[in-house]
């Protein structure tokens, strides 16, 4: 099988935090981004334009542990390509954690793990889908 598409990038990334209300203000007031949609009260999704990065409030204390990169996002130009991703990676023998699903602001994405066991998600997004960066 060949692979589909290629992606469109790197401008996605998820990260779990232990104050989501701190967490948003910093990168909001401080860094500059905006809100770009609140999912529930546990995730909010900020972008700078060209990118989308989403603040979820961690499901348990991470303690000392520095890492808290829930995944990272490769765009996609067109929602049929995260089915492609998806037929393409099963060829392959990837391990899909969850496959093409659609999501309530018109994203369509599935979730892969890395043979280290990073989560990968390939993203189909409105808001950043389809644009070139120069």
């Amino acid at each position: 099988m060949q692979r589909p598409a290629p992606f469109n990038g790197m401008r996605h990334i998820a990260l779990q935090v232990q104050d989501l209300e701190a967490c948003e203000r910093f990168y909001v007031e401080v860094l500059g981004l905006d809100v770009l949609r609140r999912a529930h009260q546990d995730l909010v999704y900020l972008t700078l334009g060209n990118d989308n990065v989403s603040l979820s409030r961690a499901r348990r204390p991470t303690g000392d542990d520095p890492q808290r990169l829930d995944h990272f996002g490769f765009v996609v130009d067109k929602r049929e390509d995260v089915d492609a991703w998806h037929a393409y990676l099963v060829d392959r023998g990837v391990e899909v954690v969850r496959g093409p699903h659609d999501h309530a602001d018109g994203g369509r994405s599935l979730y892969c793990k890395d043979p280290d066991g990073n989560t990968v998600q390939p993203l189909y997004h409105p808001s950043v889908s389809g644009q070139r960066l120069r």
